[in-house]
């Protein structure tokens, strides 16, 4: 599944069928994903509806770096996101764990 669907589609089903999830995390965090098919997106958790969009849109609290193959890996449980976390495959600037943590439950 390519990372365009995985934020465009999956993501926005997620928060659709479990809205709790978007109202935990309540913050706008930017996607910044390099390589093939990579790319800039924004999740905005504090709207009722159009979650995410291409680009970087407003005021992040968080920015996820990582590489569109690994971020797919990550999306699809073929990586462990602690784990890539760890090797710095996936970076998160600044570190905030407890939004990383609520974030890990909407990827997941």
């Amino acid at each position: 599944m390519a990372v365009k669907d995985i934020l465009e589609t999956e993501i926005p089903k997620r928060i659709q069928a479990k809205p709790e999830l978007a109202k935990d995390i309540n913050a706008v965090i930017h996607f910044e994903l390099t390589g093939d098919g990579g790319g800039q997106w924004t999740l905005d958790c504090t709207k009722a509806e159009g979650w995410v969009s291409a680009g970087k849109n407003g005021e992040s609290k968080m920015t996820i770096i990582s590489t569109a193959a690994d971020f797919e890996k990550i999306a699809t449980k073929q990586m462990n996101a602690q784990m890539a976390a760890m090797q710095g495959k996936l970076k998160f600037k600044p570190m905030d764990m407890g939004l990383a943590m609520k974030l890990g439950k909407l990827l997941s």
